[in-house]
């Protein structure tokens, strides 16, 4: 028993638990991130990352006001078609920046809104150029697709020896096909042959498409696809008995993901933005909150494997409360003017806004699933001159 209550006592050292007055004055930031649909399960996780910063620093003191800070939640159920909605929820709650979304196409769908209420918007993993493209109020702090896909195309050709690569995409969608086309320039630049396909919204039969890889001798199979998509095909490969590796962006970078793969003998290679271990205190503070909160233990998939995606959520609420700080307002238009000039030192690294408000990122972790723990693994960090 006294090792049980020793045990408990460290726990609860680990887990932020602090006590905000009642009477504090709210400043609202807001989540616009998919909690249903194919990017549910990566939505939550990202979202996670938010709502642990939240509990570790509750208030944030702007100018000579302290504040509480109330996350506002809004599902843009991974949808282009819901999206709109979920913003204008958000803009209609007056939060005074917003954060998300992981995906691409649902940020894209739903920035106007954003733009015409003068709210700033903090992107998260939403790799997709067009983004931030000829807007002043997106921002991020992720790497972008034209560079993931170069990482991926030279540790491909370079590393695996990939000479012939078969790319998948979803129809449509912005993100996959977005990133598979950055693959294919440079992959056919190092001198690779590209064979690209597609999918329709909805599809959860790909042993036709595995099929025909394997026809064209593909020696990598790319898919930057979600997590619902990316768990079928890692089963049906692994029924198939595949020999080529399965390639993937950071969608991919999911303890849900690593759990289709345990077991099986198709080997994953994904970049990502943040490897576990690179952070201590940021691993074992997470981990000992997810132990200690049910629902957010199921939101993560259901075991304490830390995604990039939670730590890059845990960055982009201290980036919005550095704007909140600079701007020395609640008021969105003071925040989106103060953003370009933040800087801080995230748990994925440094973060700081070009012209376009880009983050600058020089480099990317290359990860591997452990198909026998199930457990994701470092291979490298690899930068592209």
């Amino acid at each position: 028993m006294r090792k049980i209550l020793s045990a408990l006592l460290v726990l609860a050292l680990l887990v932020p638990c602090f006590a905000v007055a009642d009477d504090l004055p709210v400043v609202k930031i807001g989540v616009f991130e998919p909690a249903s649909g194919d990017s549910g399960a990566g939505g939550k996780q990202e979202t996670l990352g938010m709502q642990y910063a939240n509990q570790e620093t509750p208030t944030v003191t702007i100018g000579d006001t302290e504040y509480k800070v109330e996350l506002v939640y809004a599902d843009n159920g991974s949808s282009t078609d819901k999206a709109p909605s979920a913003a204008q929820q958000l803009v209609s709650q007056q939060v005074s920046v917003a954060l998300g979304s992981y995906g691409s196409a649902v940020s894209i769908a739903g920035s106007l809104y954003f733009k015409d209420a003068n709210i700033p918007v903090i992107g998260v993993t939403c790799t997709n150029p067009q983004v931030t493209l000829n807007n002043n109020h997106y921002f991020r702090i992720c790497f972008l697709d034209p560079f993931q896909g170069t990482v991926l195309a030279n540790y491909a050709f370079k590393e695996l020896g990939a000479r012939t690569a078969y790319c998948l995409a979803e129809l449509g969608n912005d993100y996959d096909v977005g990133l598979s086309t950055y693959f294919q320039q440079e992959f056919e630049k190092l001198g690779g042959t590209v064979i690209s396909d597609f999918f329709p919204t909805g599809n959860s039969d790909f042993t036709s498409y595995l099929t025909n890889a394997t026809m064209f001798n593909a020696d990598v199979f790319f898919c930057p696809v979600s997590i619902a998509y990316s768990t079928q095909i890692l089963q049906q490969a692994a029924a198939q008995n595949v020999t080529f590796p399965i390639l993937g962006g950071d969608t991919l970078d999911s303890n849900v993901v690593a759990n289709a793969a345990k077991g099986t003998n198709v080997k994953v290679v994904i970049t990502t933005f943040y490897q576990e271990g690179a952070n201590p205190t940021f691993d074992t503070g997470f981990k000992a909150w997810l132990n200690s909160n049910a629902e957010a233990m199921t939101n993560n998939g259901g075991n304490d494997m830390i995604s990039a995606v939670s730590a890059m959520g845990y960055d982009a609420y201290y980036t919005a409360l550095e704007a909140l700080k600079a701007a020395g307002s609640t008021d969105s238009a003071a925040v989106m003017a103060a953003l370009p000039s933040v800087t801080l030192t995230g748990v994925s690294g440094a973060i700081q806004f070009d012209e376009t408000g880009d983050a600058i990122r020089t480099s990317a972790y290359v990860k591997t699933i452990n198909t026998e723990t199930g457990d994701w693994e470092f291979v490298a960090e690899q930068t592209v001159e």
